[in-house]
């Protein structure tokens, strides 16, 4: 063990950061638990864009393929700790948007995904996405983490059934006599003892401590009076993948969709994934101490260059657009500073592809108190925020609370930009932005833009 711990060592350099094998192992592993829904949760939002019965056990298969593939790759290639799997938002856009609205079939939908991972990585290896990071002043980065630290714990609030949709509100308290919200309570309360104590594994403990109370409280009522959202074991343990979803893409968009409509669902595509991947290395490398004193990640390119293949590699399986996830602070939380924890949690994925039953029993509510007290630790950047000056603070606050009120991480990163770059022109102070700042102001102002353009020419 000795000598498998040195080879690891000198590969992922866990010395040089600080860590051991051990606590990357457990970083790993945690996140994995934190994001394992996405198993779920991606094929339940893509099985009624598919167009055929059952394509549950398939999409879950391309989903765990992708996830395992590319955070294994993010694991070698950067030596992080960022787990990559199907993104949130992105299939939304495939199944309702561009099979939906657009009446796309689902191939010619993954032809648009493969079309924007190509694009998207050629913008990498010319150096300009890279470069484009790099002109965003840090104020704006500390309120991208930030953002997303709320972004986070309104998904873990959401998960666990505490806010829900509003009737006459936009959002309301959820339904507290369930046993779901019960076991988040007591999981989120003892969770953050476990934090405030500076317990080692704190939240991979909470999470498993959460399943095994919801389980509990599952068998103890029988499985019918309480048991929606909570814990049950499964029948089986092993379940046969299904391939049957790789390589079905089609170029053929090109052509039912015009020049105008394609370059636009493209368009769409790309710049929510330009800039949510930038917003969440940042974030978590703030997280993980990685970024410089000029708040750069050393070795970006390496991440983006990674991130933009997971693109195309995830329409290729058939599970939509894969990118970095912000659940990854999970694992740097638990200690994860290098690609061996993305290695733990690649082949963790890849196990699921043939033991999905097992990882479909951790429920939301094991896993919201981890999100909501990651977003807490994310939120503290927001000290190093001027309020004072105005010029940034309000850029900043937009940038921070757009995103959940939004529920959108590309949105929020949007307002701020723009919000920035026309504050500090109306105050005669263009020569303080960034050219690359001000060309990533206006390509947000198209993309806002986009759906009213598309009402204007008619293009659906």
């Amino acid at each position: 063990m000795a000598a498998q711990a040195g080879v690891l060592d000198r590969i992922f350099k866990t010395s040089d950061r600080n860590t051991t094998v051990r606590t990357e192992v457990v970083a790993g592993v945690t996140t994995f638990m934190t994001m394992a829904y996405i198993l779920f949760v991606n094929p339940s939002i893509l099985s009624g864009a598919v167009g055929t019965d059952n394509a549950f056990p398939a999409l879950l298969t391309a989903t765990a393929v992708a996830a395992a593939v590319m955070t294994l790759a993010m694991g070698l290639v950067s030596n992080y700790p960022f787990a990559v799997a199907s993104g949130m938002g992105l299939n939304a856009v495939v199944a309702f948007q561009l099979v939906g609205a657009q009446q796309l079939t689902y191939g010619e939908a993954m032809g648009v995904i493969v079309t924007e991972g190509i694009l998207i990585t050629i913008l990498v290896l010319t150096g300009f996405r890279e470069a484009v990071l790099n002109a965003i002043p840090t104020e704006l980065k500390k309120a991208i983490g930030a953002g997303i630290g709320l972004f986070i714990t309104l998904i873990g609030f959401a998960n666990a059934g505490i806010v829900v949709a509003g009737q006459g509100t936009p959002v309301a308290r959820g339904n507290l006599d369930s046993a779901k919200v019960a076991v988040f309570v007591v999981g989120l309360l003892v969770t953050a003892w476990l934090v405030t104590r500076r317990t080692k594994g704190a939240l991979l403990i909470g999470i498993l401590g959460t399943t095994v109370l919801a389980i509990v409280v599952n068998a103890a009522n029988g499985g019918d009076l309480w048991q929606n959202g909570i814990a049950t074991l499964p029948n089986s343990v092993v379940a046969s993948p299904d391939f049957s979803m790789f390589g079905q893409i089609s170029f053929e968009y090109l052509g039912k969709l015009g020049a105008i409509s394609a370059v636009l669902a493209v368009f769409t595509l790309m710049l929510a994934d330009f800039f949510d991947t930038m917003g969440t290395a940042v974030a978590l490398g703030n997280e993980g101490g990685f970024l410089d004193r000029d708040e750069r990640l050393p070795g970006m390119r390496k991440v983006l260059l990674v991130d933009s293949l997971a693109a195309a590699v995830g329409g290729l399986a058939g599970a939509s657009s894969a990118t970095t996830y912000i659940e990854s602070a999970a694992g740097i939380e638990e200690g994860g500073r290098t690609g061996l924890t993305s290695v733990v949690t690649g082949l963790l994925f890849a196990v699921a592809i043939f033991f999905s039953p097992i990882a479909g029993v951790i429920p939301a509510e094991a896993t919201a108190p981890a999100l909501i007290l990651v977003g807490f630790l994310m939120l503290s950047v927001i000290r190093d925020i001027d309020w004072n000056e105005y010029a940034i603070a309000i850029p900043a606050f937009l940038t921070i609370v757009v995103m959940p009120f939004n529920y959108s991480i590309t949105d929020g990163i949007g307002w701020g930009f723009v919000t920035y770059s026309v504050i500090h022109i109306l105050l005669g102070k263009v020569r303080d932005l960034h050219w690359m700042m001000l060309l990533s102001s206006v390509a947000f102002a198209v993309y806002f833009a986009i759906d009213p353009v598309r009402r204007l020419l008619g293009v659906g």
